[in-house]
Parts: structure tokens; C-alpha cells; sequence
């Protein structure tokens, strides 16, 4: 990689950084354009797509993850606008026109581990969890509701090292159609070290669980 490049690396990480976690204010977090690309499509399984006007929505209670995805929309050429939902909802949207986020997109054409990485981030902060309650036993757990995709999901984490419990569904009659599959307990430290989180909240959870 040229110096140039390297040091729109950093400057992207170094933006990207204030609203990860802005109490770090040695730590740099670099990422190429195929990264931010990546990490934008795995968050996509949060966001919906407007046939009519062709544009993308993300909703979410966190402000600071949409500005997240601000920063990487703008990174790779797209402009987004963010607003809030109502004067009585703490709900707040981002909104964007920008065509690099596909449905039918295979995560598997992915191809470099820093990508994988990155997509499966997105998935994570976009459809993944951990427990709110402190004192409940430590997981990390991924869903959707399009089971091949978890399949390819689980088929890249596979790749990367960290081994995946059996995906099944948690109740039949209440959502057929949705899967959940949970990090093997022997591969949470992986997960967190490897994949991690961009999402604000997500990071302090993980932080504090697994005593980063």
C-alpha cells in the first residue's frame, strides 16, 4: 500500500473514531474503502430499501451508529441525512440515496479476510446480541430471517476461525422464518478480539464482558 493510501486509511479510521468511542483518544482504527463497503452491507440487514424513490432507511434508537454510517457513506461518495422520528420518539433515521447497498448481495464474493471481517461487523451491530443484563451469562448471537444468508455467515466465520453453534429456530409458530445461530463459548474471545463492534453501545457492552 502507497503512502497516500495509508494515510487516507488513517484519516478515515481517525473520523470514524469519534463516534465509536471518543474516551480513546490514542487508539486509531484504519480501514480501506472495501472495508467501509463491507462493513455497510453487512449493516444493511438493519436498514430497508424504498422501490419508488430508490432509497435507503436505517432507524435506530442510537445516534451515534448512524453517524457511524454517515462517516462510511461518505467515504465512499454518498451523501446521507439523518433526522429524527417524531418529537416524542427517541427513534432517529438516516437516510441515503447511495447504490453500493444490494439485497441480493453474496457475501461470499468477499475477498480478503479484512472484508469478511468487516461484513460480519456490520451483520453484528446491525442483527447481533449480547445480554443487557449484566449478570446474565455472556453470549454473542446472530439472526436473520433469510436462512441461507445465515448459512453464508456462518461459512465466513468458519473461515476466519471462529466456530458457530448449530443455527436453529427459536419458535416455529410464533416466526418460522427466523434463525439464530450463538458464538461457540470456546470462540467469544476470538469474536470480540477479531470481529468486534463498531456500534457505540455494543463496544462499552463488549468492553466491559470480556474486560478489554
Amino acid at each position: 500500500m502507497g503512502e497516500n493510501a495509508k494515510r487516507a486509511d488513517n484519516q478515515r479510521g481517525s473520523r470514524l473514531l469519534q463516534w465509536v468511542d471518543p474516551s480513546e483518544t490514542t487508539r486509531r482504527t484504519p480501514y480501506s474503502v472495501g472495508v467501509a463497503r463491507a462493513y455497510l452491507q453487512g449493516a444493511f440487514h438493519d436498514g430497508t430499501w424504498n422501490r419508488a424513490n430508490k432509497r435507503t432507511r436505517f432507524a435506530q434508537s442510537n445516534l451515534g451508529w448512524l453517524y457511524i454510517l454517515k462517516v462510511l457513506l461518505g467515504d465512499l461518495g454518498y451523501t446521507s441525512w439523518i433526522y429524527r422520528e417524531g418529537k416524542a420518539r427517541s427513534v432517529y433515521v438516516l437516510e441515503t440515496h447511495a447504490d453500493c447497498l444490494d439485497l441480493n448481495f453474496n457475501p461470499e464474493e468477499l475477498k480478503t479476510g479484512e472484508e469478511k471481517v468487516a461484513y460480519v461487523r456490520g451483520l453484528f451491530d446491525a442483527e447481533g446480541g449480547t445480554p443487557r443484563n449484566p449478570r446474565a451469562r455472556f453470549y454473542v448471537q446472530l439472526v436473520q430471517n433469510d436462512r441461507q444468508k445465515l448459512e453464508k455467515i456462518k461459512y465466513l466465520l468458519n473461515q476466519l476461525g471462529i466456530i458457530v453453534g448449530q443455527m436453529h429456530n427459536p419458535s416455529k409458530s410464533v416466526a418460522p422464518g427466523y434463525w439464530r445461530m450463538f458464538i461457540r463459548t470456546r470462540s467469544l474471545t476470538d469474536f470480540v478480539g477479531m470481529i468486534g463492534s463498531w456500534h457505540p453501545r455494543k463496544v462499552k457492552e463488549l468492553r466491559v464482558r470480556m474486560k478489554i
